[in-house]
């Protein structure tokens, strides 16, 4: 077996960093042992701040691995049962109007509940919008504190197909998974997810700051300029201000990782299994089948990835080896090419063993 080529990484990440500006730290981990770690680019470009491993990134959609984890977690102590009907759970002010009563907590973990999202791609379905910035025209970025503020923009549009028949991803899903979660817990949704999930894994870095607070370690999220020669700009106006059940939480990738690591051992969250994270849930196309948070190949990892303005991430778990990959940067999937070829040398270069 060849040795990994871990020098070959590092040059390819070192150019994508030169020639490109990447922002982001690296992770592979298998078992006990880092494989590679190396950061890349600043944090935050006004000041010259570096990334390191302390760094904080947002992680856009790599947090419904959190919040999945959350309402299984609740499902544990008897707050909610994963086939309830979410009418029967949430009122009708805090839930779509259009909700079908069929619709269950399974289907909305499993993105199979049909319910129309609030940022559809597809343009033949209802709630397309071409671009991301008409959301935060009508509803501003810094008035999202509470995701029930996101309900006007999806809550009348009719259901896309039944229940349990089709997998669509589903933002609008994991938003209301965030809703319920608050509402069976009795807490904020960062408050329920830090102290019943992050804290028990460990991830004592990790959380849901608000962009307009300051603390310490949290990388910038950031877009290239407008015209050649022009500054950065910053994502303040182009994602919400708190996170909430379908993204926005700050994590470290050593965090990332305990985190992937408390779902090989389980036992750290009560009444939440390894299995339960890990059984394939709908087909989803191909190799892969929707998971609760994740996807899930038919050889068994785990993956789930992120992406907003000024934010991409990535996380691989593979039961079979215990490898886990984490990418984490301030720079988006869209503006810096090279990114998803990064990842993918990672993956390549960690291997099996």
């Amino acid at each position: 077996m060849s040795t990994p080529d871990w020098a070959a990484l590092g040059e390819r990440a070192a150019r994508l960093e030169r020639e490109q500006e990447f922002s982001g730290i690296l992770r592979a981990t298998r078992g006990h042992d880092v494989l590679w770690e190396s950061c890349h680019g600043l944090a935050n470009r006004a000041d010259g701040v570096p990334v390191t491993p302390r760094t904080r990134f947002a992680t856009a959609s790599l947090s419904k691995l959190f919040t999945a984890v959350g309402v299984l977690e609740a499902a544990g102590r008897g707050e909610l049962a994963l086939d309830d009907a979410v009418v029967d759970l949430l009122p009708p002010h805090r839930r779509p109007g259009t909700l079908r009563a069929d619709v269950t907590v399974h289907h909305l973990l499993s993105h199979t509940s049909g319910i129309a999202d609030y940022y559809e791609e597809d343009e033949d379905l209802p709630g397309h919008r071409a671009d991301a910035d008409e959301l935060w025209a009508e509803l501003p970025t810094y008035l999202v504190r509470d995701y029930t503020t996101l309900l006007p923009l999806f809550a009348d549009l009719p259901p896309i197909c039944p229940p349990g028949t089709a997998f669509h991803y589903s933002n609008a899903g994991y938003v209301l998974l965030g809703i319920l979660l608050s509402h069976v817990s009795g807490m904020p949704f960062a408050e329920v997810v830090g102290t019943r999930v992050l804290a028990p894994a460990g991830m004592a870095d990790s959380g849901y700051p608000a962009l307009d607070e300051v603390h310490p370690n949290l990388a910038t999220g950031y877009l290239r300029p407008r015209e050649p020669g022009g500054p950065w700009r910053t994502n303040i106006y182009s994602v919400p201000v708190v996170g909430g059940g379908d993204g926005g939480a700050f994590v470290t990738a050593a965090d990332v990782d305990r985190f992937l690591c408390a779902v090989r051992d389980g036992g750290v969250w009560p009444g939440v299994t390894p299995q339960q994270l890990l059984t394939p849930r709908f087909p989803a196309g191909g190799r892969w089948s929707a998971g609760y948070g994740g996807m899930l190949r038919d050889d068994g990892v785990l993956f789930k990835d992120g992406g907003d303005p000024g934010v991409s991430t990535f996380a691989r778990f593979d039961p079979t080896t215990d490898t886990r990959i984490v990418l984490l940067a301030n720079v988006d999937w869209d503006e810096t090419d090279g990114i998803a070829e990064l990842v993918r040398l990672l993956v390549e270069t960690a291997g099996p063993p």
